[in-house]
């Protein structure tokens, strides 16, 4: 190679030479089967309805199914459609309390979620 003056330079190929943009990318921690499980998941809670029961059980505790259709204005039978997603897909568990059904978040599964998500400390509520 020659330079700008006309002198002959010899390029560097050292690896110290190469700069890094950023750390390395680790490794997927969930295998297929495990993907496919959170997706289903995921897409019990891609729904504004879902999403709002769900927000309304965590700050409360629990709900009775009773109460549900007036605090989002929709039919029981509609709600009942959206507990039974979310008790399908692991996200609430469901308690049989005489004529009534009451429902919580499922911490275990919540935790799963989150953990998946990169974020192994999170606590529901």
């Amino acid at each position: 190679m020659v330079d700008m003056a006309g002198s002959k330079t010899t390029a560097s190929t050292e690896s110290s030479d190469v700069v890094t943009c950023c750390p390395p990318l680790l490794g997927p921690t969930l295998d297929d089967a495990s993907a496919a499980e959170l997706a289903a998941t995921v897409k019990a809670l891609a729904d504004p309805v879902r999403l709002k029961l769900l927000n309304l059980i965590a700050r409360s505790g629990e709900a009775c199914a009773c109460d549900l259709p007036a605090l989002l204005d929709r039919t029981q039978p509609t709600i009942s459609h959206h507990l039974s997603i979310l008790v399908k897909a692991g996200l609430l568990q469901r308690e049989q309390r005489g004529k009534w059904a009451w429902f919580q978040l499922d911490p275990d599964r919540l935790q799963q979620l989150c953990s998946a998500l990169g974020d192994p400390d999170c606590r529901p509520g």
